[in-house]
């Protein structure tokens, strides 16, 4: 689902109240833990980020899932076993309604991300 809105807050206050924005919450959580320093925004209709520089993330809730944009997965080590249980291709992890993410390895592949862009690593999204 795209949201035509200006900021962040605007973007999750047009969020329906349902499984989706409480996902998109978590991992949201997720990437401002690991990456406190990124600047959360709003590029292409979704949330973005990053630096002024390089964005690292995009985060998106769709009719079905939650999309998380990374960039190129195979980028991080061990991208495989991190998102072992997680429906992903090249550059998206889609997170959807039965994934429960307190069981997925997902919090500690955003982590990986974040130290990859800080040690200079191109990961953007």
């Amino acid at each position: 689902m795209q949201y035509d809105v200006e900021t962040p807050e605007d973007y999750y206050k047009a969020m329906e109240e349902d499984w989706r924005k409480e996902r998109l919450l978590k991992v949201r959580e997720y990437i401002l833990t690991h990456g406190p320093e990124l600047k959360e925004g709003i590029q292409y209709k979704m949330l973005s980020f990053g630096s002024d520089s390089s964005i690292v993330f995009h985060l998106n809730a769709q009719k079905s899932y939650v999309s998380l944009y990374v960039g190129d997965i195979e980028k991080i080590t061990g991208d495989e076993e991190l998102l072992k249980g997680l429906d992903y291709g090249k550059g998206c992890i889609r997170i959807k309604k039965s994934v429960d993410l307190d069981k997925s390895r997902l919090e500690e592949f955003v982590r990986k991300t974040v130290e990859a862009w800080r040690g200079g690593r191109d990961v953007s999204c």
